[in-house]
């Protein structure tokens, strides 16, 4: 089985990261309104970001790594921006 790190961009611009094993459905709960109570206040405009992972726990820590991210970083990363990213993971912050 194979489990995802995924970012969606909101519709009031904040960037939402989560973890699932199926990115269809999930991103399907997150449009309906049923897949958290952050897209249900503002729904998802794009998947802009997802990468697999043999195993949950790492999707996990994964998730947990990109949401101590700043905005800017998650951007550079979903815009694969490598530049830009090695940047921002040098400053201090």
């Amino acid at each position: 089985m194979e489990f995802f790190s995924y970012m969606l961009r909101l519709q009031n611009d904040q960037v939402y990261v989560g973890s699932t094993d199926n990115l269809q459905r999930r991103y399907q709960e997150h449009f309906n309104g049923t897949g958290c109570k952050t897209t249900r206040d503002s729904k998802p405009v794009a998947m802009i970001y997802s990468e697999s992972h043999p195993d949950w726990s790492s999707a996990i820590l994964r998730q947990r790594q990109l949401k101590k991210w700043s905005r800017a970083k998650n951007l550079a990363l979903a815009e694969r921006n490598l530049d830009q990213l090695h940047r921002l993971s040098k400053r201090e912050t």
